[in-house]
């Protein structure tokens, strides 16, 4: 099974998959995706027979699942949906390494599997296009316009739509949710009659360490309703994730520089992947992110430390660094100058030398 998909974000940011609703396209996470793509690199999805994706019949959620996972080149990354989008996100969590999960109005178990029959069956005869009408008082509440959302369904294969409506009726992951080993956030719509809030609570009572956020004035598909307190919370999940692995690769890029940051994520290997996560976490969040020194300061610090130890090669990246940092080329000769006290003066010579070189190339081929 092929699914149509699109990337967007930063080259070198960590991976967040994100499946789409029942009915819908890729363009679901529309009102999210200028958030997310700041600090991730988003990978979306169409369902089959939906958007660009071809059509298919007969599969499963498990079958989604797996079709999503070809997609996915990262060894760890963090997935999320909306309804089926999430269904599929969580079977995804109880067979692949993720690191944090959003579920978003969806379930473990979408009711009883005779009306998603029943679906099925009026799909194939009439298209559609004749569930307009439910669907637009189950997935918003009475007032809101989310015309561009319905108008979707239209262009969605019957026969495609109607196999999902299958798969889901055959869809139960009650008793595996003690599997997912994620960091978890449910999102439930106050109002939403497709996955009541206690379809939410079976999810975040099931699932290890999750936590619940529940969304007023919202339905069915409540990140289209209510985006902001929907993407704030998306957003701050993420942001406290891997133990600081989103903040650091954002400090480390803008104090390294975008240019090294992808080289040295393209470098990248799974020999090398835990040592390269450490470095972000700790060294740029946890130590560079802390707020009682200044980033001028830390990389006053960081150069007299890479001079005392003679570590050349790294003193020519962070001299970069400290320009970046808003060091002047006075200020990193002041700071060389005292180390040829404190540190030797062979050190401080060769620390001059790599400065030296470095500068120049900056001079002729830009920072």
């Amino acid at each position: 099974m092929k699914l149509h998909h699109r990337v967007d974000g930063p080259s070198g940011a960590p991976l967040l998959v994100l499946g789409p609703s029942l009915g819908t396209t890729m363009e679901i996470w529309r009102p999210q995706l200028p958030a997310l793509t700041d600090s991730w690199r988003v990978l979306r999805y169409d369902l089959p027979g939906h958007g660009g994706s071809p059509p298919a019949k007969d599969f499963t959620v498990g079958d989604l699942a797996q079709a999503v996972l070809d997609l996915v080149e990262d060894e760890r990354f963090a997935a999320g949906g909306i309804s089926l989008g999430g269904a599929i996100a969580a079977t995804i969590a109880t067979r692949a390494p993720v690191r944090e999960l959003v579920l978003c109005c969806s379930s473990a178990r979408f009711g009883e599997p005779g009306p998603w029959h029943g679906r099925a069956a009026l799909v194939r005869g009439k298209g559609v296009a004749a569930l307009v009408p439910t669907l637009r008082t189950r997935w918003f509440t009475p007032g809101f316009d989310g015309q561009w959302v319905l108008d979707q369904l239209t262009e969605v294969d019957a026969r495609s739509y109607a196999a999902c409506c299958e798969a889901l009726a055959a869809f139960d992951l009650t008793g595996r949710l003690g599997e997912i080993t994620a960091r978890t956030l449910v999102i439930a719509g106050a109002e939403d009659p497709a996955t009541p809030l206690d379809h939410a609570l079976t999810l975040a009572g099931g699932i290890p360490g999750a936590s619940l956020t529940v969304v007023p004035h919202a339905s069915h598909l409540a990140n289209v309703e209510r985006p902001e307190p929907v993407t704030q919370a998306i957003a701050a999940h993420l942001a406290d994730s891997g133990g600081g692995l989103e903040a650091g690769m954002r400090t480390r890029r803008e104090v390294l520089g975008d240019a090294h940051v992808d080289r040295a994520v393209a470098a990248t290997t799974d020999f090398t992947r835990d040592f390269q996560e450490l470095i972000t976490r700790y060294a740029w969040d946890e130590i560079w992110n802390r707020p009682g020194l200044d980033r001028r300061t830390r990389s006053c610090v960081t150069l007299t430390a890479l001079v005392a130890r003679g570590q050349l090669e790294e003193l020519a990246m962070h001299v970069r660094a400290a320009l970046r940092n808003g060091l002047t080329r006075d200020e990193i000769k002041e700071v060389l100058l005292q180390t040829a006290v404190y540190c030797g003066v062979p050190a401080a010579n060769a620390a001059f030398a790599v400065a030296r070189r470095t500068l120049a190339d900056i001079d002729a081929n830009g920072l």
